[in-house]
């Protein structure tokens, strides 16, 4: 497994899923994603790494196409559009969610290192995945 920075597309496992939605017809896309969000919420014993990794990268996918998000990774993200993925926002964070619950070995790998800036890009992504209601604002602190 390459990894290279936390960031949701700086692993090789990410930047094969770019490829693989690059490579898919445009009707495809929005499906690929939700079926790898749901498999990693189904998984109930040991949640893999690659899975775990994809999940991140779906999730930023869906992120950039919310009011608070941001672009995706030029280099590594996939280079073809994508539809409207903001339906998916809800299934992005209960995969989050089983991400960031043992037995994950994504956040294994994360506890052996310095986990912090990865635990912090989750939580930025959470946030931003996280519908706002009228009139709420994100808090900055």
């Amino acid at each position: 497994m390459g990894t290279w920075d936390v960031g949701p597309f700086d692993n090789d496992t990410a930047a094969d899923f770019s490829g693989t939605l690059d490579e898919a017809a445009m009707d495809a896309r929005a499906g690929i994603i939700r079926d790898t969000l749901t498999r990693v919420i189904d998984t109930v014993g040991y949640l893999e790494a690659p899975d775990s990794e994809e999940t991140v990268a779906a999730a930023t996918l869906i992120a950039a196409h919310c009011p608070e998000g941001e672009p995706t990774d030029p280099v590594y993200g996939p280079e073809e559009q994508l539809p409207d993925l903001t339906s998916l926002r809800e299934l992005a964070l209960q995969a989050l969610d089983r991400v960031m619950t043992e037995p994950s070995e994504l956040m294994e790998l994360w506890d052996e290192s310095d986990g912090g800036p990865w635990r912090a890009q989750i939580r930025n992504l959470r946030n931003v995945l996280t519908p706002q209601m009228p009139g709420e604002q994100l808090s900055l602190i």
